[in-house]
């Protein structure tokens, strides 16, 4: 199914009954990104999710993007779901996508939850060197090996095999533009909601695995400290992909915040 928000197309699909909650996800996954979270939480829920402009089947409008920009993307979606009011779930800058949500139209979000997210550079923890240094190496290396490099940094310490194919299977099969990935690259690394997060009202989780080499679990800590009526919690161990390591940990989380 498509959304448009102006003259953007955005992607989208839905799977379960209940009460709805919005899959928002971060650089470089599209909506596939959610594969093992879907199943769980469409046990009770009506799980909406999409992929962001720049990648998928979405249209790669010129960048550079802004979180607040794809924001007005994620509300399109619940217009086209004919949706008024959802939990809202993000992780990475799929998180400040939902925090920008939040602040933007807090009539429209339930309960929040944001996974290994950031409040931006103002307030927040700089990325970590293991992905500092990757970045650096990256234009280097050959695509495949590229992708496979940077999904392992994503995982924990001693990434599953399984997990590391399942992910790169996908992101080979459907690589994305890379002005796509720049321009939602731009969108992550000028995002800075330290100064408004404590205007977030929704009641909040946050998730973060202290293995994260990504965005420093830390981050998840300083938003804790920002955002009124939250919760955080660490797994350890667990890498950027958290969800897809112990997807039964953090799916538990997740229901028991939003009941």
């Amino acid at each position: 199914m498509i959304a448009t928000n102006g003259d953007i197309a955005i992607a989208w699909e839905e799977v379960g009954r209940g009460d709805p909650v919005l899959l928002i996800h971060g650089l470089g996954y599209a909506r596939w990104g959610w594969e093992p979270l879907v199943p769980l939480l469409a046990e009770r829920y009506r799980v909406i999710s999409f992929d962001n402009r720049g990648i998928g089947e979405s249209a790669v409008p010129p960048g550079p993007y802004s979180a607040s920009a794809m924001a007005g993307d994620a509300l399109a979606v619940l217009d086209a779901a004919r949706v008024e009011r959802a939990h809202v779930v993000g992780t990475s800058l799929g998180g400040m996508i939902a925090q920008e949500v939040a602040l933007a139209a807090p009539d429209r979000v339930g309960r929040l939850v944001l996974i290994c997210s950031t409040p931006g550079a103002t307030g927040g923890h700089p990325m970590p060197e293991a992905t500092v240094r990757l970045l650096g190496e990256a234009a280097g290396l050959p695509p495949g090996v590229a992708v496979r490099r940077f999904v392992e940094n994503a995982l924990g310490p001693e990434p599953d095999p399984s997990i590391v194919e399942r992910i790169v299977g996908h992101r080979l099969a459907r690589p994305q533009d890379p002005a796509g990935w720049a321009a939602q690259a731009a969108a992550g690394m000028t995002y800075d909601a330290a100064g408004r997060a404590g205007s977030i009202a929704a009641p909040t989780l946050l998730v973060a695995g202290t293995a994260d080499r990504v965005v420093d679990c830390r981050n998840s800590v300083v938003l804790s400290e920002l955002i009124p009526d939250s919760t955080v919690r660490l797994i350890p161990d667990g890498g950027h992909l958290v969800f897809w390591e112990q997807p039964r940990a953090v799916g538990d989380l997740i229901i028991g915040h939003l009941g």
